[in-house]
């Protein structure tokens, strides 16, 4: 059995290619939309993808389940546990005009690729229609199972979050039955032996559970032991009290990246390619408004950047970033270095955000002297001189944290709104204060400050966040 973890470290997301090297057929789970990563991966390992499924509908990136669809006629297997909202609704639509190559799966069901059997367990609680699958490589000569792929059910460490439902997708009133669902789910993993193999969806950085570990995989004995939520399995009241506790607040897009995955996101067929823009073209579409995602290194956007573009380096969380500053149906055009265009293009198509106009080298933007004069400026407070600025009486600090962390330790005085819901609280920022912008290590605020000075608010960026306050205090 050959198995390759496929992970976008962007989004803490991991998908899986499950082969059998005896008959060369193979199945991914949980795709991303750009599927010629597990296309071209297969192929190098002498594998034909089959089939294709998920473990749910998910809601921090757009599945790659349709693409899949649409290449070779790839059978895919759908979770038949969701009922009307947790059901895709676009699997007769395939671009041919007939319905995909699909079958339903319910719990308890097999199926077999090659020599390897995949068991399906519905486990809800995160969605109602997730399930899990039990993996059993009969080539090998097993006759138990040696792994559950888990999806966002269990993770290292912790349980897929049962709130996304309401508090990302809106679905009022879902919160807590969900989580009771969950409480439900987890008693399962009781009969499972101590030796299975745990794979999950996601890693540390995910925003579908508070407490993921950064340790790709895992056992039953071991989460057993140490998972602090499956200790709760005992009382369902303090179980729900602590798996709604403390849940970072999700990115304004995921809610358009369930509403997509469930009715149909728009088949690409193929990685999009950004075109070279000329000066000329350049221009004329940003000054007709067209947004700037300006890829450069946060000093040399900080020195000088184009009014309204925003400063979303690689090194940083795109998805995180342009899904909770953006709108997917506004077009984009992109300043970088060349070598690093298709990397961005990826990151933004995974989240639903196609309309890309075109790229422009930025040494190209630097020097263009069409721009004299309309050059911007971020006001920044260098990382030594932070901790002597914040406890000023005339300094408003704005803290775009996530609530658990600035509940943990603040700057006394200091607001607090997460960078992942700023968008929609935009009424509750006084647009005649100058807010000085705080995170924890600096990355936020910088890409926070961007967004609030394009939208004409009067920002100053904090160096090094709170770890520099916190290490200034040791300090001294």
């Amino acid at each position: 059995m050959f198995v390759r973890r496929i992970e976008d470290e962007q989004l803490a997301q991991v998908s899986y290619l499950i082969g059998c090297q005896r008959t060369g057929e193979a199945i991914v789970i949980d795709p991303e939309r750009d599927i010629d990563r597990y296309i071209d991966l297969a192929k190098q390992q002498g594998l034909r993808i089959v089939a294709a499924t998920e473990t749910h509908i998910h809601a921090d990136f757009i599945s790659g389940l349709r693409e899949f669809g649409e290449y070779n006629d790839t059978l895919l297997l759908i979770s038949g546990e969701g009922g009307a909202d947790g059901t895709p609704g676009w699997l007769d639509q395939h671009s041919s005009g007939s319905s995909y190559n699909h079958r339903w799966v319910l719990d308890g069901e097999t199926f077999s690729i090659g020599n390897i059997e995949f068991k399906v367990v519905h486990t809800p609680g995160h969605t109602p229609e997730h399930i899990s699958f039990l993996v059993t490589d009969h080539g090998g000569g097993a006759d138990s199972p040696m792994a559950i792929l888990s999806g966002d059910f269990l993770f290292v460490g912790d349980l897929g979050r049962p709130d996304l439902l309401e508090s990302a997708a809106g679905q009022v009133g879902s919160m807590e039955p969900s989580a009771k669902k969950l409480f439900q789910s987890i008693q399962l993993i009781d009969d499972l032996a101590d030796h299975l193999q745990v794979w999950p969806g996601h890693g540390a950085g995910s925003a579908c559970g508070k407490a993921l570990g950064a340790v790709p995989t895992s056992t039953i004995g071991y989460e057993r032991r140490f998972n602090g939520a499956l200790s709760l399995s005992g009382d369902e009241g303090r179980f729900v009290e602590e798996i709604l506790s403390g849940q970072p607040e999700p990115p304004l897009y995921f809610a358009n990246m369930k509403r997509l995955n469930r009715d149909g996101a728009a088949v690409l067929g193929a990685l999009p390619i950004a075109e070279e823009m000329s000066e000329d073209q350049f221009v004329a579409r940003y000054q007709k408004g067209v947004r700037v995602l300006d890829t450069r290194q946060w000093k040399r956007f900080q020195q000088a950047h184009l009014p309204g573009s925003w400063s979303i380096p690689l090194t940083s969380r795109l998805g995180s970033y342009l899904g909770s500053f953006g709108d997917a149906e506004e077009p984009y055009i992109i300043v970088g270095d060349q070598a690093e265009i298709e990397e961005v293009v990826r990151r933004m198509i995974r989240i639903g955000f196609d309309r890309i106009v075109g790229w422009f080298p930025s040494d190209k933007m630097e020097s263009c002297r069409r721009f004299d004069g309309s050059w911007l400026q971020v006001d920044e407070v260098a990382a030594d001189q932070v901790h002597s600025v914040i406890h000023r009486e005339d300094v408003k600090i704005l803290d775009v944290r996530l609530a658990s962390e600035y509940q943990k330790e603040h700057v006394s005085g200091a607001m607090n709104v997460s960078h992942t819901r700023l968008a929609e609280h935009l009424d509750e920022v006084d647009k005649e204060t100058t807010w000085h912008l705080m995170c924890e290590t600096g990355d936020r605020s910088e890409r926070t400050a961007s967004f609030l000075a394009s939208r004409g608010y009067s920002v100053v960026n904090l160096s090094g966040g709170m770890k520099n306050v916190r290490s200034e205090k040791v300090a001294r």
